[in-house]
């Protein structure tokens, strides 16, 4: 009589023998590194198609060396040209025309102009200058110690004023453009 933890020991062992159908061949180190050496890696070169443009924005040098911000603007259709040195002219006659690159060819575009104007920041510096001088003056000519007080607070207030206004941050940030 057998128990049956022996059955399923014997079980276990027929199975496991049955799966496995030859024992596994046993190689050298110097065989497994010869068999590596022999494949040859290859790289290869796969064109890709022209992306569709997404509005993005990079750097990119031009035949002279100068630096040029490109940018693929997605609501301009581009302009396939099957040959690459009539792209070629294409690309150097747009340069010739405007200088900086930039498509001239383009119906109902016109170049903006920007200016900065900093006039109305210089006169309020100015304002505060003048006034600064106008108390300097009137306290070195006041007598009453209380006058003396209150011109020399307004004298510090009016120089904090200029000091945080007369810089060219301050000249950046109020400029109006136009």
């Amino acid at each position: 009589m057998t128990s049956i933890s022996d059955r399923v020991i014997d079980a276990a062992r027929v199975s496991a023998a049955a799966h496995v159908a030859e024992p596994s061949k046993i190689r050298r180190a110097e065989e497994d590194a010869f068999d590596h050496s022999l494949k040859s890696a290859e790289d290869t070169y796969t064109p890709e198609e022209k992306a569709e443009p997404i509005g993005r924005y990079w750097p990119e040098r031009d035949e002279s060396g100068r630096l040029e911000i490109r940018f693929d603007d997605p609501k301009q259709p581009e302009k396939r040209l099957s040959n690459p040195e009539e792209a070629q002219k294409v690309e150097k006659s747009n340069q010739n025309a405007g200088g900086d690159g930039a498509d001239k060819s383009i119906p109902g575009r016109k170049e903006e102009i920007c200016r900065g104007n900093t006039d109305e920041v210089d006169r309020e510096i100015e304002k505060l200058k003048k006034k600064k001088e106008d108390l300097e003056r009137q306290l070195n000519s006041e007598t009453d110690e209380k006058r003396i007080r209150e011109l020399e607070r307004k004298l510090a207030q009016i120089e904090q004023e200029l000091g945080q206004k007369d810089n060219d941050t301050y000249r950046r940030n109020h400029t109006v453009f136009s």
